[in-house]
């Protein structure tokens, strides 16, 4: 009984307060609606919630086939909303996922790549032109002694 007083007490200060502002255009005949919705919505929001299922065992329908997602050089298409990506690790991450959850997920090879071939190859272009991956001559003459 004190859960249900407690919904119609916040009820009836969400609709105080919703008539409270000034911006609020409303006739008398709105206010009884108002304040079973906003019972409705506490009494809602106080039940205790319904089990979530595992994600794990939920089933995940791909948006492109694994083919079809490495089909191009430029670019990976995700399997999550068939969009293309030049590299997939910052959009898994907006989707909470790391590559291999990624790859569980979808069932595909521990190999799937992460970042498409032709960007990968620019990036290890621009790595060697700027000298990343060489030892420092220094440390082959220090070597040579």
């Amino acid at each position: 009984m004190s859960d249900e007083l407690n919904a119609v007490e916040l009820a009836t200060e969400l609709t105080i307060a919703w008539l409270g502002n000034p911006n609020t255009r409303t006739t008398p005949d709105d206010v009884p609606a108002f304040l079973q919705a906003m019972h409705e919505a506490v009494s809602r929001l106080a039940a205790p919630a319904e089990p979530v299922a595992e994600s794990s065992g939920q089933e995940h329908m791909p948006a492109v086939s694994a083919r079809k997602s490495l089909a191009s050089r430029e670019f990976i298409i995700s399997m999550i909303d068939g969009k293309p990506y030049k590299t997939l690790r910052r959009h898994l991450a907006t989707h909470g996922l790391t590559p291999d959850e990624y790859r569980q997920r979808y069932g595909l090879r521990p190999d799937y790549p992460m970042v498409a071939p032709a960007y990968s190859e620019s990036r290890s272009a621009m790595a060697k032109t700027i000298g990343l991956g060489r030892k420092s001559s220094r440390a082959d003459e220090a070597g040579d002694e």
